[in-house]
């Protein structure tokens, strides 16, 4: 009678053993899950300091990008790049292809699954044509080829011709069509339209 008594209280202690090895595993996996949901993952996974990028198509450059610092931000659901020490980026276009069109800004925000570019702060954007904007901020919705702002917007030409749109603009991006939203300018008369008598 001992003996058997001795075999079934070895059972039930091995498997009390087991079930304490399970719950504490169980308690661990979730201390890990609660630790890696309060992990922070929003920090920069590449930086760049005085970083120049140069972007080719077949050999030609079709973008030159430069900003003294560019970090890039990969660990998180939407991703992107920023720049928040300025920009300046060249572009150039199959219409003039030798004279880059130019962007300056204080910062800049690049939304990598978007692929939605922002940009603030004295921007200043001068078209290969040579028609200078400048605006407090822009949107460039790349897929749509679009760019846009709700601030006021200066244009100005070579010509001396000014054009302030008090509301804002929607554009193409490369500039070959815009829109104002309650504008007002100065132009030279020589480069209106003559009306006919």
């Amino acid at each position: 009678m001992k003996d058997y008594y001795f075999k079934i209280h070895h059972i039930k202690t091995s498997q009390l053993f087991l079930l304490l090895m399970f719950f504490l595993i169980q308690s661990c996996e979730e201390d890990l899950t609660k630790i890696n949901q309060n992990k922070k993952t929003n920090f920069a996974s590449t930086v760049i300091h005085n970083g120049t990028i140069i972007q080719r198509d077949s050999g030609i450059v079709k973008v030159r990008f430069k900003a003294p610092l560019i970090e890039q931000y990969e660990l998180i659901d939407s991703p992107y790049i920023e720049a928040k020490k300025g920009i300046y980026l060249e572009f150039f276009d199959k219409k003039n292809p030798k004279v880059p069109g130019k962007i300056w800004a204080k910062y800049a925000k690049n939304n990598l699954k978007k692929d939605f570019y922002f940009a603030k702060g004295r921007v200043k954007i001068i078209t290969t044509e040579g028609q200078t904007f400048v605006t407090e901020t822009i949107n460039w919705d790349k897929k749509k080829q679009k760019m846009y702002t709700k601030d006021t917007v200066f244009v100005s030409d070579k010509d001396g011709n000014i054009l302030v749109g008090a509301h804002g603009m929607v554009a193409k991006d490369d500039f070959s069509e815009y829109t104002f939203f309650n504008n007002s300018g100065s132009f030279s008369s020589a480069n209106l339209p003559a009306t006919s008598k």
